[in-house]
């Protein structure tokens, strides 16, 4: 593409974003090439629910992402970061039916076929925001391998699964106790369960004896379950219960006879150490039941409803149950005591429904074996890396305390369970395909759970199951994924074991853990606080560069980031300072093509060192980058635009710019073109849109920045004396700016300067920056040498190497620069006694490293200089 011209006066994010993305994905500069000479480097997408719109946490997690993917790919790799949508089986279908309810029908009266039409149609419609909104981060997806966890290979690869880990005994189906959630009436997993503490009670009952000889006490928190009790267990050991082990009790309001257990999981201490069994409604008493062989009774229906098993109470909501049964049981005597009890309650992730401990058929992985796969992987040399490392004992601490996981859900919405039951014999068949008979045998209702298939993520989207696939042989395993802390085991845990044991590798080498976007307040973004931020708004309001500056760069990894409207206006600003210097140094750049740029020529002392500061600052993104520490690239990148390029080496640039040298002005010139282009390429994966258009403007090399190649350090471009000289010239300026301040001399007064150089070696520093002192100290006399004499009534200040001095007749109070002289000689004291107690520790001495201690001896010589000279000048004001 040919460099752009006129370049608008005013920053614009809206305008500058709107145009490029487009470009990007028609030049298709996003997709893996499948260039054989360039290694591969793999990211997949953590796919985002088709339900809704993205959020901050999306944002930010994609932007880190997107980060490593532009690295990558300008560093030349064939580079894929794959997008992709999940199908979130509970939290769509509770949408669409729900869209269903406001139109006035259920999906039981459109039928399983019509409603999986309606959830496709939904699906489509919401992809569509979420492309628009990741056009709009401007993410650098590869939309040709775009994948959904519905679409036909990915369904292969869950088939596969299922009918591999039931043909290894892996996937059973069984009744037990699950956790049911009676709004969406389906199954859910342990981990898809939130625990919130309630302001319960403990409902104290005596069960009497049958045979008339008193009553046994026990407690609960859910009467409503007492219906279905079978038995009361006691410990065998508790001397209390001992004669009353094999006797009955009559249930009260049934009047069913049950019989009293020995158990030992009975706690005596607790309570009254009697406990009301309920193999139904508890997974404790679900064991208990099966080792006593107590029958199973279900006392409420799918809906949280109370069934025909609970008597005069069948129809009831298990929440109006309980009040009537309390009443009841309050009525005949049973219940003698309500106890207030806050205890931690389950609530359904997706509907927020109180979950209840429910019997039922479903299918289940048993995990033991895999787990140990998985725990196995993570001693080997080719482990997954976590990222920060103390992510790996929480990811381990679970699967080493793994329970089976239930994996079918009953809904429409998802992967069909792959299994029939023959209509006549009940006989079971799973397999990958239909049985040939398929009229004599019905399919399994259930669908397999999101989570099942978003499992298989990595490699399933490469073309897994066919292992010659040519993706899947490229791309997999991939190199890092990013996620939240959040869904270690919902999510990374599963791909981890599935990966290991379907491919025989590590699904991705590294996991880079973030946490939660919170308030500015810390508080967790929810619709009841009312606190959520919606990314779309902020890049509205400030464009997206600076929203992924922010996002980036604003916390740690594996750590909570707290969001500040103020910080992402403070990285819009940042545009608009680049923006600025940039204009600039096009203006000056004029009509240089790229094969003019020479920066060999002769170079001023302000070129030497931003190119030095320019290789110092690949050298420090490239490692931070690499080591995932976005914060530190952050700040590197920040001080060195800001404030060595735009407030230091630009307005130096100006002196030959505007000068006589002709060869001094052409490689300024360069310097401006090349290191402008340099530090737009190291700053283009963190604000890509105003990255391509500055050097679209630039001349360049190329169509995109997006493909040009990463910067690379170069000692060539170091001149390390550059660095000393620098930082001793924008000393004395800064001294000399600070000084005018503090009189209020106007920048354009010119004043008279002396400069006292330590030796000669300052001073010949000093006069190789002499040009910098004219220009930005404005003296109407400069004087510099190694054996000054501090003239009578001046201002003065002693820095590193050098005093200067500033006479300063008619503007200068004799008594406030005595003041301010003593106010300086106190905090060198105070700097001398905090070395010099430092130094005088000898546990400090003996266990700092040397460079630290030679350090600290460093500052306290030129501590004890500064101070000896301070006390001159006070001397000689005084006197």
């Amino acid at each position: 593409m040919n460099q752009e011209t006129n370049m608008p006066p005013k920053y614009d994010p809206a305008a500058t974003e709107a145009k490029w993305y487009d470009y990007w994905v028609k030049g298709k500069y996003f997709e893996a090439t499948g260039d054989k000479n360039k290694e591969p480097y793999t990211i997949v997408i953590p796919p985002p629910n088709v339900t809704g719109k993205l959020h901050l946490g999306h944002a930010w997690d994609t932007t880190l992402q997107d980060i490593l993917i532009r690295v990558k790919r300008m560093q030349g790799y064939d580079a894929l970061w794959l997008p992709g949508m999940d199908h979130a089986g509970i939290a769509t279908q509770a949408k669409v039916e729900g869209k269903l309810r406001e139109e006035g029908v259920s999906r039981h009266d459109l039928g399983r076929e019509k409603f999986l039409e309606q959830s496709w149609a939904w699906k489509e419609e919401y992809a569509g925001f979420i492309r628009s909104q990741w056009a709009k981060m401007g993410l650098s997806l590869d939309y040709s391998k775009e994948r959904f966890t519905l679409d036909d290979g990915l369904s292969e690869a869950v088939k596969e699964v299922f009918v591999r880990l039931y043909e290894e005994g892996l996937i059973y189906r069984g009744e037990y106790i699950i956790n049911w959630d009676p709004d969406t009436k389906t199954a859910l997993s342990d981990i898809e369960v939130i625990y919130k503490d309630v302001q319960g009670a403990f409902y104290h009952m005596r069960y009497p004896l049958a045979d008339g000889e008193g009553s046994i006490e026990i407690a609960t928190t859910r009467p409503e379950t007492m219906l279905g009790d079978t038995a009361v267990a006691v410990h065998p050991k508790d001397e209390r219960y001992q004669h009353l082990i094999g006797k009955k009790v009559i249930l009260p309001i049934v009047g069913r006879e049950i019989e009293i257990v020995a158990d030992d999981y009975v706690d005596m201490e607790f309570g009254s150490g009697a406990v009301k069994i309920t193999p139904a409604h508890d997974p404790n008493d679900f064991e208990i039941g099966n080792r006593h062989d107590l029958e199973r009774v279900l006392v409420m229906d799918e809906g949280g409803k109370m069934n025909e098993r609970a008597g005069k109470y069948a129809g009831m909501d298990r929440f109006e149950c309980r009040k009537q049964l309390v009443a009841d049981l309050q009525a005949d005597g049973t219940l003698f005591k309500i106890e207030d009890h806050s205890h931690s309650v389950g609530h359904s992730e997706r509907s927020g429904a109180v979950v209840e401990p429910y019997l039922s058929t479903q299918w289940f992985v048993k995990m033991g074996p895999l787990a140990e796969q998985a725990i196995e992987l993570q001693k080997g040399e080719d482990k997954v890396h976590f990222v920060p490392e103390r992510f790996e004992k929480t990811y381990l601490h679970w699967i080493e305390n793994i329970r089976d996981w239930c994996i079918s859900r009953q809904l429409w919405w998802g992967h069909r369970i792959p299994a029939w039951f023959h209509k006549e014999t009940g006989e079971l068949y799973v397999g990958r395909t239909a049985p040939e008979d398929a009229e004599n045998w019905e399919q399994d209702e259930d669908v397999l759970d999101t989570w099942f298939s978003s499992a298989l993520w990595p490699f399933s989207t490469m073309g897994w199951p066919n292992e010659e696939a040519e993706d899947f042989n490229r791309y997999y395993p991939t190199d890092a994924l990013v996620t939240g802390y959040d869904i270690i085991y919902f999510w990374v845990a599963r791909m981890i074991f599935q990966g290991q044991h379907f491919t025989e590798r590590r699904p991705f080498k590294d996991v880079l853990i973030h946490g939660l976007v919170r308030d500015s307040e810390g508080r967790k973004m929810s619709k009841s606080l009312g606190n959520g931020v919606d990314p779309m708004d902020v890049i509205d309001k400030y464009g997206a560069d600076a929203l992924r500056f922010f996002l980036s760069t604003g916390s740690t990894p594996g750590n909570d980031l707290r969001f500040f409207w103020e910080k992402v206006e403070a990285n819009w600003n940042f545009g608009n300072k680049i923006w600025n210097a940039s204009r600039f140094a096009l203006m000056n750049i004029g009509d240089m093509t790229y094969e003019e740029i020479d920066i060999t020529g002769r170079k001023t002392i302000a070129d030497e060192w931003i190119l030095t500061r320019l290789h110092d600052t690949i050298a420090h993104t490239t490692k931070f980058i690499d080591a995932y520490e976005f914060g530190e690239v952050g700040r590197a990148l920040y001080n060195f635009i800001w404030d060595d390029f735009c407030d230091w080496y630009i307005e130096m640039a100006k002196l030959p710019l505007n000068g006589d040298d002709e060869e001094q002005k052409k490689t300024t010139r360069s310097v401006l073109a090349y290191v402008l282009d340099r530090t737009m390429r190291l700053l283009h994966p963190f604000m890509p849109f105003i990255t391509e258009e500055v050097w679209q403007h630039l001349p360049h090399e190329g169509d995109s920045i997006s493909i040009a190649p990463w910067p690379e350090a170069s000692e060539g471009l170091a001149h390390p004396q550059s660095l000393k000289d620098m930082e001793l010239i924008q000393e004395i300026i800064r001294s000399v700016r600070n000084t005018r301040s503090e009189l209020n001399v106007a920048p354009s007064k010119g004043i008279e300067l002396k400069i006292n150089a330590n030796n000669p070696a300052v001073l010949d520093q000093l006069k190789r920056g002499e040009a910098y002192i004219r220009k930005f100290c404005n003296p109407s006399e400069l004087d510099m040498a190694t054996d000054l004499i501090a003239p009578e009534k001046s201002m003065s200040s002693v820095l590193s190497g050098v005093e200067l001095y500033m006479p300063l007749a008619g503007l200068l109070d004799l008594e406030e620069e005595v003041k301010r002289l003593e106010q300086e000689l106190k905090r060198l004291d105070d700097e001398v006694t905090r070395v010099q107690k430092k130094l005088g520790n000898e546990g400090f001495v003996a266990k700092a490293p040397q460079n630290v201690v030679d350090a600290e001896k460093a500052k306290e010589q030129d501590y004890l200089e500064q101070r000896e000279k301070v006390q001159a000048r006070i001397h000689e004001l005084k006197n």
